[in-house]
């Protein structure tokens, strides 16, 4: 008979975890707490329009290891349409000044250079970076089952990216931006605004704008949901059992080797091997009791610096409302929306890139800002429905100053808050 595997939580690592273990004959059963898989891989559907809550751009949307993946897993096929924005994001500041991020990197220096033409010759050192980072090809086969010639042609063909492995592993992109040495205060300014300010690698900067210039990191029409919903039916297909509304409350172990689990209702499933998809904290310290810590995650989870969760403010409009460019970022330090007095403003995307998101003759327009956990921690239920109210209607007036007359075609309006995360990570049939 074949080995069975538990695979905890339904979401993209639990579906691509049932697929490949499906593939390679195992017995593979998904346990999901909630009613649909995918995970924070979403979107909802509110009178006819949808609100996607993840997918922006995917990389590996054309060639590589990562389009491998994505193609043995149904997450791309030749039915999808992809495409590639010539902006990833316009940047506003307050005093109204504007900075273009192109995703096409020769286009993006040339404008760099006429904006800074005093940073010309590190402009040109980033932008080399970032071209030489496109040498990276990911191993297509995990150490353990990687051919040793294998294994050497690859890292002779890394060469060219290895010195920025060196120099740039372990940095920031404040530090990366600071060893360039921009002069430019306006450029200094608008760089560390978006990507100095998150602590955001400076390896995942240079090789982002890599991917974009290689057209291999696009965004896939119909966004997130169709994507989980073409997992799952890869993985129903292969013969995979899903087990949906189920809560795993323990890991059971035996001699340090893990045996099954156990459900929230009690139920028990038998298995050689588990594969905990959930998230870390859940897996570690409460299926596993946090019998199996050490120093580096103890550490962790105590001390790293968490990412500020997000609101989304989405709108479904009955009126088509075109935009040059998907995304824009206004940096409006201290708006205050609700609670929450922004420290890098709000993001505006608009969807009209994607029919598949509004009616015909209509639009989607979503506004996203940070907003600090300790804002919604324990938040009473009449606070939280007051709260929820005053941002939609501070977003109405945001949405109207930047497109006058705009607040007479507004058809829906749906706040998410990092409570909804929350609520819809336990399982609620109804996310508020």
């Amino acid at each position: 008979m074949a080995k069975k595997i538990v695979i905890i939580g339904g979401g993209v690592a639990g579906l691509s975890a049932g697929i490949y273990a499906s593939v390679n004959g195992f017995d593979a059963e998904i346990i999901e707490m909630h009613s649909i898989t995918g995970g924070q891989c979403t979107a909802w559907d509110r009178k006819g329009y949808r609100f996607d809550y993840c997918l922006h751009w995917l990389v590996g949307t054309r060639n590589g290891t990562f389009n491998d993946i994505w193609r043995e897993t149904d997450v791309i096929n030749n039915n999808v349409e992809i495409i590639d924005h010539e902006v990833h994001t316009k940047i506003i500041s307050e005093d109204g000044k504007e900075f273009i991020i192109y995703t096409d990197l020769n286009k993006w220096e040339h404008y760099l250079i006429n904006f800074a033409p005093e940073d010309e010759r590190k402009i040109k050192k980033m932008c080399s970076d970032m071209r030489r980072s496109s040498f990276l090809q990911p191993f297509s086969d995990p150490p353990g089952l990687r051919k040793f010639g294998q294994t050497i042609t690859s890292m002779f063909g890394m060469m060219p990216i290895m010195t920025l492995f060196m120099k740039y592993g372990r940095k920031n992109c404040d530090d990366y931006f600071r060893k360039l040495g921009f002069k430019n205060d306006s450029l200094k300014y608008f760089l560390n605004s978006i990507f100095g300010s998150m602590d955001f690698s400076a390896l995942a900067f240079i090789m982002m704008f890599a991917w974009f210039n290689q057209k291999n990191a696009g965004y896939l029409i119909g966004g997130s949901l169709p994507l989980a919903q073409r997992m799952t039916k890869r993985y129903i297909d292969l013969g995979g059992k899903l087990r949906t509304r189920s809560k795993v409350s323990e890991i059971v172990v035996e001699n340090n080797k893990a045996q099954g689990v156990i459900l929230s209702d009690g139920t028990e499933i038998n298995a050689d091997y588990v594969i905990s998809a959930a998230d870390g904290y859940s897996t570690i310290f409460k299926m596993l009791g946090g019998k199996y810590l050490n120093k580096k995650i103890s550490n962790a989870y105590k001390n790293w610096k968490l990412f500020n969760p997000i609101v989304q403010v989405s709108f479904g409009i009955a009126k088509i409302i075109d935009s040059k460019v998907p995304s824009e970022s206004w940096l409006m330090k201290d708006q205050v929306i609700g609670r929450t007095k922004t420290i890098n403003g709000y993001t505006i995307m608009n969807y009209c890139f994607d029919s598949t998101m509004a009616p015909e003759g209509k639009s989607v327009i979503v506004i996203r800002f940070e907003s600090p956990w300790e804002l919604w921690n324990d938040i009473d239920p009449m606070e939280y429905k007051n709260e929820k109210e005053q941002i939609g209607k501070e977003s109405k007036v945001i949405l109207e100053k930047h497109y006058p007359g705009i607040s007479a075609f507004i058809e829906v309006c749906d706040v998410a808050t990092p409570v909804t995360d929350v609520n819809y990570y336990r399982c609620l049939e109804r996310v508020i």
